[in-house]
């Protein structure tokens, strides 16, 4: 690899612009702006239908973004028949202002406002490239030539803003600002200003886009902070940023920017854009949500919002896309697992509002995921602690400690046979099907007790492989006689090593006790059994069957 070819592209603000570095984390939520519509569909290779931005265009309404870049009106016939179908429609709330895009080229700029005629709310975006490169290979034009660019379309859109029906605003954007000497861009965006003239009444918008990354974060910030110290009428001028993630790094020029001084944000929902895409606005805004800062959008539903957008613009949401991924909260290791368990655990033994939960910085709920289905994922190198706490959480059963261990090998050990991962679904079935009311190679089909001076006496008929047997025993409770009569009858030399029970909430058919039996051989060797019923001494005795039954199958 030549790295001989490359070197530094980008300009440094002059000098020090570092106060952003004194802020530890972004204080209250920027004005933002979807751009999904127009940068977002650019980059798709079958742009979106008419009906397709409508159901998108839908989707942000709902999402809460107040300012939307709705297309580039000039550039097809499905572009500025979308602007039309919202103007036309009444589907513009009036606390929601559209966006448009346009180059300063007077027929684009005309084309534009006869597409925005009549619109509530408007920003008529307008830009023109003022990097050294574009300057000295695209245009070929001095300085004062591409400033004069700006300067022009700047008075066109004062000048037909005026004209025309509706209620405009102005951006302005130097594309390719990171590529551009910070004085000159501040010298062509002042030089703008000048034109459109920021008043309390007439806020401007100033848009200083990452067109392309060449650096790393912190220049960028420092080059947003000499613009907000340097900008003419700043307070009547937004600083916008609009970044895109060349360098993977989109979502940290934002951060720091917003540290620096901007005001607002230009992005697309899970970082659709051109190359390798935009800002990711959802990344943005739920790192925000995780520090306690109020994003100001609705993400309580994504698994809708990624639905919408993956059937809208055929595109994907990676599984590991942070926040809104399939598989972003799921654990598969055992370690993982067994410290998410124990801190939902902590989290409801001390009533906790606070989230602070291992490995997992958001509560998978307020996105409206689920525990058992997101977080806990069993597969061959999952541990006890997840596959336990995953059975109780979907299905109720809490098995003693050494159960879980033993119930976690069987499960990994279908994982690892069939080589897939289980779901919920499987892990109750694995249960059911291993430990729980087996009945198989013995059965009881009569019981009865009877107890005298503190003795319980046991008469209960076994089957097994057709052939009933009747057996009495003695014990100090109804399990341990039942426990005496399974020894005879097996001639098995087993101790009931562990016993617990508790109630479940509805589960199981209407059953409403759990019991779980641990019975150990001479040498140490435990087998595990459980056990429902509605009557709790029946679901024991249920449990210490199904543990006998797994040592006489195994």
């Amino acid at each position: 690899m030549d790295t001989s070819k490359y070197s530094v592209g980008y300009y440094r603000a002059p000098g020090a612009h570092y106060k952003w570095v004194q802020k530890d984390h972004v204080e209250k939520a920027p004005r933002w702006c979807s751009v999904d519509l127009r940068d977002g569909n650019q980059s798709l290779v079958i742009p979106m239908s008419l009906e397709e931005k409508l159901e998108f265009y839908k989707l942000l309404l709902k999402v809460g973004f107040k300012e939307i870049e709705v297309g580039f009106p000039a550039a097809s016939e499905t572009e500025y028949e979308f602007l039309r179908t919202l103007i036309d429609n009444d589907m513009i709330p009036q606390d929601v202002t559209v966006q448009v895009l346009t180059q300063c080229r007077e027929h684009i700029i005309r084309k534009t406002f006869d597409a925005c005629k009549g619109a509530p709310n408007a920003i008529i975006h307008f830009y023109n490239s003022t990097s050294v490169a574009q300057r000295e290979q695209v245009f070929r034009k001095s300085k004062e030539e591409i400033k004069q660019i700006a300067v022009d379309g700047a008075k066109l859109v004062k000048k037909l803003a005026a004209e025309y029906e509706g209620n405009f605003r102005f951006e302005y954007s130097p594309e390719s600002f990171t590529g551009t000497e910070p004085e000159y861009a501040l010298e062509v965006c002042n030089a703008v200003l000048d034109v459109l003239e920021p008043s309390e009444t007439n806020n401007v918008i100033i848009n200083l886009p990452v067109t392309v990354e060449m650096s790393l974060p912190h220049v960028y910030a420092s080059q947003v902070e000499y613009m907000c110290e340097n900008l003419k009428y700043r307070e009547h001028v937004t600083v916008s940023l609009h970044p895109h993630n060349d360098r993977g790094t989109g979502v940290a020029d934002t951060e720091l920017a917003l540290l620096a001084g901007a005001d607002r944000v230009e992005g697309t929902l899970f970082g659709n854009g051109e190359r390798t895409g935009n800002v990711d606005i959802i990344t943005l805004a739920m790192n925000m949500y995780s520090h306690g800062v109020d994003p100001m959008l609705d993400f309580t539903n994504m698994p809708e919002i990624v639905e919408t957008y993956e059937k809208c613009t055929r595109m994907h949401v990676y599984e590991r896309s942070p926040y809104a991924g399939s598989l972003v909260f799921a654990a598969f290791s055992g370690s993982h697992q067994d410290a998410i368990a124990k801190g939902m655990k902590w989290r409801e033994e001390q009533n906790l509002h606070r989230w602070n939960v291992p490995y997992i910085p958001i509560d998978p709920k307020d996105i409206s995921r689920t525990y058992d289905a997101d977080v806990i994922r069993v597969n061959s190198q999952s541990g006890k602690g997840g596959i336990g706490y995953l059975l109780e959480q979907a299905h109720g059963y809490n098995l003693p400690a050494k159960m879980r261990e033993h119930f976690s090998y069987t499960c990994k050990g279908v994982s690892d046979h069939e080589h897939r991962e289980l779901k919920s679904e499987d892990v109750l079935s694995i249960f059911q099907s291993h430990y729980l009311n087996v009945t198989a190679p013995i059965s009881i089909t009569a019981l009865r007790f009877t107890k005298q001076d503190g003795v319980v006496q046991v008469d209960v008929t076994f089957c097994r492989d057709g052939v009933q047997t009747d057996m009495t025993a003695t014990g100090n409770g109804s399990i341990n006689a039942v426990s005496s009569a399974l020894k005879a009858f097996t001639s098995a030399n087993c101790k009931v090593k562990e016993y617990t029970q508790h109630s479940l909430q509805g589960q199981d058919s209407g059953s409403t006790a759990a019991a779980y039996i641990g019975i150990a051989q001479t040498d140490g060797t435990m087998y595990w059994g459980a056990g429902t019923d509605t009557d709790i001494t029946r679901a024991g005795i249920n449990a210490l069957l199904s543990a006998y039954n797994n040592m006489i199958r195994e």
